[in-house]
C-alpha cells in the first residue's frame, strides 16, 4: 500500500507571516493539528499546534503579532507519495512525528499523513510499532 492511498488529500497551507490567531482559528475550524507553511509555491515549515503552545503560548509572546514563521518548525520531514505505508511509518517512528507531509517528487505538496490516517487504513501492526516508536522519548 501506498502513502497516496491513505494521506489526506485535502491540505491547506499557510503563508510564513500568517499570525498565530490566524492559524490557531484554522486547526480549530478544521480540527487539525498541524498546517503547512509554504512560500513562493515551496513548503517552508510546518506549524503544530505544540508549537504555537511551547514557542508562543509558554513565553507569552502575542498570537496577534507573532507568525508562524516566528515559531514554525524549520526542519522539513516529509515523505513521497509513491513510498510505502510501511516505509513511511518506519521513519515516523525513527524521527519521532505523528505528521508528515506528502509530497511528489518533483516536491509539490499534494497532501498530509498522520498516525491517525495510517491507524484507520494501514496495516495495524506497523502501526502500533511505528507508535511506539514515536512515544518513546
Amino acid at each position: 500500500m501506498l502513502i497516496k492511498e491513505v494521506m489526506t488529500s485535502e491540505v491547506e497551507t499557510i503563508a510564513p507571516d500568517t499570525t498565530l490567531e490566524v492559524a490557531a482559528r484554522h486547526m480549530r475550524d478544521r480540527d487539525i493539528g498541524s498546517l503547512p507553511v509554504g512560500e513562493n509555491d515551496k513548503l517552508v515549515g510546518m506549524v503544530t499546534d505544540r508549537d504555537i503552545v511551547l514557542n508562543a503560548v509558554a513565553t507569552a509572546r502575542d498570537p496577534k503579532t507573532t507568525t508562524a514563521r516566528d515559531v514554525m518548525s524549520p526542519k522539513m520531514l516529509y515523505c513521497f507519495d509513491d513510498q510505502s505505508v510501511e516505509e513511511v511509518l518506519a521513519n515516523m517512528a525513527d524521527v519521532q512525528v505523528r505528521r508528515l507531509p506528502v509530497v511528489t517528487r518533483d516536491k509539490r505538496l499534494v497532501g498530509i499523513v498522520s498516525i491517525g490516517d495510517l491507524a484507520k487504513k494501514g496495516p495495524a501492526k506497523k502501526t502500533g510499532d511505528a507508535l511506539k516508536g514515536i512515544s518513546t522519548p
